[in-house]
């Protein structure tokens, strides 16, 4: 693979999620009933950078849980290890899924599985770092940082510093894409 372009870089990224953080707090009327799930594995670093800036907005905790949606998905087979963490009860709560890029729209259906099968929530709302389209499902997030148009070909990564020392969005491109093509 090789990187074709930086979308953010930590300057971006932080306002990104200042942003969404704060449009979560605009479309809820503040914090009550609040709960954020992270989707394995950025999704999580994501989710809590975003109760950390709630909390130093409005001085509320949002309890923050980790999902495992591999047992949720239809194109892998399921592992018998579920390592979520949701240590709080989503019934009646307005759950904000958080993923890092969304794209067909398929992890998050099985997210919202996931969720379902833990109670029934007053209402899920979905915010993802990056939007790149190509759905297959007709599913829209509800607070986006950044819309990036890709090719299919294309791999957009998002880096964070907890798991990959540094904080980023870049573009991938296969280097197979690239033969007989001035780079």
């Amino acid at each position: 693979m090789v990187q074709k372009a930086v979308i953010l870089d930590e300057k971006s990224m932080n306002r990104a999620i200042a942003r969404i953080s704060c449009e979560i707090i605009e479309r809820n009327k503040g914090v009550d009933g609040l709960c954020f799930i992270g989707i394995m594995s950025r999704g999580v670093y994501i989710a809590k950078r975003i109760a950390s800036r709630i909390k130093e907005t409005e001085g509320f905790d949002v309890p923050v849980g980790i999902l495992d949606i591999t047992a949720y998905r239809d194109d892998i087979k399921a592992s018998d290890r579920d390592r979520s963490s949701v240590s709080f009860d989503v019934r009646d709560k307005k759950v904000i899924l958080v993923d890092d890029v969304i794209f067909t729209g398929r992890s998050c259906r099985a997210a919202i599985d996931a969720v379902m099968s833990r109670g029934r929530p007053r209402n899920i709302q979905l915010a993802v770092l990056v939007d790149r389209g190509h759905r297959e499902l007709p599913i829209r997030p509800d607070y986006v940082g950044k819309n990036v148009p890709t090719s299919r070909e294309e791999t957009v990564k998002v880096m964070v510093t907890e798991a990959d020392g540094c904080d980023k969005v870049v573009i991938l491109e296969n280097e197979e894409d690239l033969k007989g093509i001035d780079k």
